[in-house]
């Protein structure tokens, strides 16, 4: 099992951002569909809830707050079901399920045949960060529920107005829920946070939006405002990632305006998935603590040691890396801030398998595969 046919689709300058996801939902409508159907969260929860009174008014907040924010990405996000010959209600669901999940009536979720635990759980991802004299380096493992395994693909968009990005993309969604970078040297991945129900706002700006808004962002300074200017409804922790100014910022974001940013230094910051520094009332995560746990007492002097952290299978029941039966590690990403490089790797980041080296210093930003499958 594995991402073996993870694939670059290269697209614009577009007409349009619906040109822009009707073609990227035409190139992949074969995962998406496929997605769509193996997605147990969206079949037993959240179409049943969709069909419910109730649903409407959410479903209706979301979509009127989130297209009057972000027309441009809206269009998109439509342009990405219609090329698929998807629902554009499914579109919404999948990009906006961590928005709605929390709302879904007990009963719903107690009935579903799906793991409900999971379904309201992070999507488990680790990041190792540090900015020293002898090394600047960010180091993610993009975990998810194992059926996504074979469901992502890489969007390498060239806008309009001349800007470049490179996303990781669920099939479906925005680009980029998981990690990506553009032509202005500003990169970031991304961790979910579990606040408890209380600090959820119904109807907020959906987080998909949001990280498809930073792939848009001119400086880490520019980054910051438009995560600080969107009131979300559920929080999020942002790794900022900036070639140029040699920055790190680790940015945790929780509903009604809360945010709270660590500058990342010499000492090693790992993050899993609980808040670290924004004071927020948060579900306990024992898979997220084992792993913070574990990365505390690693070795962490230089990007080989990264690699071997977030290799780890220590732990029998919460390793770093995944592997099954219901999480799985589908890939690393290290962004190396002194060789301007983000290095994709499949498989154990310990044997150090690079599937993608992609440039982050030219406006193309190309890329080299690697080709190890043959």
């Amino acid at each position: 099992m594995g991402e073996k046919m993870l694939e670059v689709f290269e697209i614009g300058p577009c007409d349009n951002p619906y040109q822009m996801g009707f073609l990227t939902g035409q190139r992949f409508s074969d995962k998406i569909r496929s997605r769509l159907c193996t997605d147990l969260i969206l079949q037993n929860q959240l179409l049943p809830f969709a069909k419910t009174p109730e649903s409407q008014a959410l479903i209706e907040a979301l979509t009127i707050n989130n297209q009057k924010k972000f027309p441009r990405y809206w269009d998109e996000l439509v342009g990405t079901a219609e090329g698929s010959g998807v629902p554009v209600l499914h579109m919404i669901l999948i990009n906006f399920r961590k928005e709605i999940l929390p709302f879904l009536p007990k009963s719903t979720a107690a009935n579903s045949n799906a793991d409900t635990s999971l379904g309201n759980a992070p999507d488990d991802c680790s990041d190792v960060l540090a900015v020293s004299d002898s090394m600047a380096i960010a180091a993610h493992n993009e975990d998810a529920n194992v059926a996504l395994v074979g469901h992502t693909y890489i969007i390498k968009a060239t806008l309009p107005n001349g800007l470049s990005f490179v996303g990781y993309t669920y099939a479906g969604e925005l680009p980029s829920c998981a990690f990506g970078f553009n032509s202005n040297g500003l990169a970031f991945t991304l961790n979910s946070v579990p606040p408890s129900e209380a600090e959820v706002a119904g109807g907020g700006i959906g987080r998909n939006f949001i990280s498809r808004d930073l792939l848009e962002a001119t400086s880490i300074d520019d980054a910051l405002s438009r995560i600080q200017s969107s009131e979300v409804s559920v929080g999020h922790s942002y790794n900022l990632i900036d070639i140029g100014a040699r920055r790190i910022l680790n940015v945790e974001t929780a509903s009604r305006n809360r945010v709270s940013v660590h500058e990342v230094g010499a000492t090693p910051f790992f993050h899993a998935n609980m808040y670290l520094h924004l004071q927020v009332e948060q579900v306990e995560d024992d898979n997220s603590k084992s792993r913070q746990e574990r990365a505390a007492i690693l070795p962490k002097r230089s990007k080989d040691d990264f690699l071997s952290l977030l290799g780890d299978t220590d732990h029998e029941r919460y390793p770093i890396y995944m592997t099954g039966p219901t999480l799985y590690t589908l890939c690393t990403a290290m962004i190396d801030l002194d060789d301007k490089t983000l290095s994709i790797i499949e498989g154990n980041p310990k044997n150090g398998k690079v599937a993608y080296i992609f440039s982050m210093s030219t406006k193309e930003l190309s890329h080299i595969k690697i080709n190890q499958y043959d």
